[in-house]
């Protein structure tokens, strides 16, 4: 997708007092879906994302992002969210992550900072530095 394209989303979402957390496009059942995720302070409701759906479709038609047929899909990138880019983990700092990680497995902590290298994380009321190479997957967690 061109960045101007995805810069247009980022500017609409903006417009409606969210975020635009990513976009992915995917193949499901032969359908493509155009994935537009979406965050906001206190929370993100099926109403916001109609709305959002709705002016995104308005651009998108006159903007096509890609040349195949696909469907638009605006949602919420859930209470549990991949954390692939290092905007992904600036917008999680205060939270709870589950990292994999080279060489160690599995590390449940509290992402306290980010930078450009990596991140730090509070395990058992100690700080860890973990660079992102050494990520294999994260994601928030939730304890139920």
């Amino acid at each position: 997708m061109k960045n101007e394209i995805r810069d247009s989303i980022a500017k609409i979402v903006d417009s409606f007092g969210a975020k635009l957390y990513d976009i992915e496009t995917v193949t499901e059942f032969d359908d493509t879906i155009l994935r537009v995720m979406i965050i906001k302070e206190g929370g993100v409701n099926l109403d916001l994302c109609a709305d959002i759906s709705r002016e995104l479709s308005l651009f998108l038609d006159v903007n096509p992002p890609m040349e195949q047929a696909y469907r638009l899909e605006v949602s919420s990138p859930g209470i549990e969210r991949r954390l692939t880019k290092p905007y992904h983990f600036q917008n999680s700092i205060g939270e709870k992550v589950k990292l994999k990680i080279t060489d160690e497995g599995q590390i449940i902590g509290m992402l306290k900072n980010v930078d450009d290298i990596g991140i730090v994380i509070e395990v058992d009321g100690v700080d860890r530095k973990i660079n992102y190479s050494q990520i294999n997957k994260a994601r928030t967690y939730f304890e139920w």
